[in-house]
């Protein structure tokens, strides 16, 4: 059986590490270890945020949410509560929208959600 090099592979592997490496100080964009080292951590670091920013949004989305619906006199969760019992279907992510850009339109949604928490109770 004839002996393989993966010379080509190794390679062209090599090329892709070092390129993604260009930004980095030093050494660190240079040397085949620690370029290696460092884009590889600077993956770890993207697989993880990218999970982390959806958190992040969620988070901002629901602050705006609240402060809002606390400017029509409702609690965040009674607003979200009256929301799905109005049977209005938005997202957060719209509805903080809505709360910054649009208040007379979120006033509205409140109100309704108003209305379904009590016809409910």
């Amino acid at each position: 059986m004839p002996r393989v090099k993966s010379n080509v592979v190794r390679l062209k592997r090599k090329k892709q590490i070092m390129k993604a490496a260009k930004g980095a100080f030093g050494g660190r964009s240079k040397l085949w270890k620690a370029a290696k080292e460092t884009v590889e951590r600077g993956w770890v670091y993207a697989y993880r945020d990218r999970k982390a920013k959806k958190r992040d949004f969620r988070k901002l989305w629901i602050v705006r949410i609240n402060a809002a619906a606390r400017l029509n006199g409702m609690s965040y969760s009674a607003f979200i509560n009256g929301v799905q019992a109005a049977g209005i279907v938005v997202d957060r992510k719209i509805l903080a929208e809505l709360a910054v850009a649009d208040p007379a339109a979120f006033a509205l949604i409140a109100e309704k959600a108003q209305a379904a928490l009590k016809s409910a109770a």
